[in-house]
């Protein structure tokens, strides 16, 4: 998927009034989102992802913090300016769009990967 498509895919998810905006979203999503997976999840991911925002998961540490979901949303509500609310959102608006350009058997690995309480986020439902 290229650049503009994806940024247009959350862009209309998120209801975000410029590609600018979109984009800054996105990226900081994936920053948090980078922080709480391993290297290898990290450049799986990034290979399914249009440049610049593959990029954004090569920050990586390396080793990844265990983010309870309302910490990763509390630090992507840190990183846009949003309160919490609008994290969900965001985060929401974002991962989704991931998880229709990553085939569903790696997010299924990366959903397994995480705590409970992510699935949503990435457009499915929590079966925990």
């Amino acid at each position: 998927m290229k650049l503009v498509d994806f940024l247009a895919e959350v862009r209309d998810r998120g209801e975000y009034h410029s590609q600018e905006e979109a984009e800054h979203i996105s990226a900081s999503v994936l920053r948090v989102l980078a922080t709480r997976i391993t290297p290898e999840e990290a450049d799986d991911l990034a290979a399914r992802l249009p440049a610049p925002l593959d990029e954004v998961l090569h920050t990586h540490p390396e080793r990844p913090e265990a983010l309870e979901r309302e910490e990763f949303l509390r630090r992507v509500a840190e990183q846009t300016g949003a309160r919490p609310r609008t994290a969900e959102w965001d985060a929401g608006a974002v991962l989704s769009t991931v998880a229709d350009v990553v085939p569903g058997g790696e997010v299924d690995h990366l959903l397994s990967r995480l705590p409970t309480g992510y699935a949503d986020l990435f457009g499915r439902p929590d079966l925990a």
